[in-house]
């Protein structure tokens, strides 16, 4: 059974720094792709980062290019995003998940690609 369980969020001042971690267990996420989504209250889910596990590289939304970065520890089976200089418009609950099948991800990714979901961290950001 595949799980992906999310640690590290919590409530941080404008500006402030959080690490996200997502550890899988029950496969290994060798050459898929995997993300990090944030849905706020009332809003759609939309895609933060994602990064290709096979070569490492990465995708960002626009509202988080050059804030956020998204990296994997293969040997770990694990998925983290560092956010740093977070904005209270950040707040939201963050989700990390990955493809069903091996493959790259796509240019513009949307959650209807991914299969395995994660329950979610809770990131406040107060201003």
């Amino acid at each position: 059974q595949v799980q992906l369980v999310e640690s590290g969020g919590g409530s941080v001042q404008d500006g402030g720094s959080l690490r996200l971690s997502c550890a899988a267990s029950g496969y290994t996420f060798r050459t898929h792709c995997m993300g990090w989504f944030r849905q706020a209250p009332g809003k759609e889910r939309e895609v933060v980062a994602t990064i290709y596990t096979g070569t490492g590289g990465t995708g960002y939304a626009d509202s988080v290019k050059g804030r956020f970065t998204i990296s994997r520890d293969n040997a770990k089976n694990t998925l983290y995003l560092q956010m740093n200089s977070l904005k209270p418009e950040d707040t939201a609950m963050y989700i990390c998940a990955a493809h069903l099948a091996a493959g790259g991800c796509y240019p513009y990714p949307t959650v209807s690609d991914f299969h395995y979901w994660g329950q979610g961290t809770q990131v406040t950001v107060s201003s």
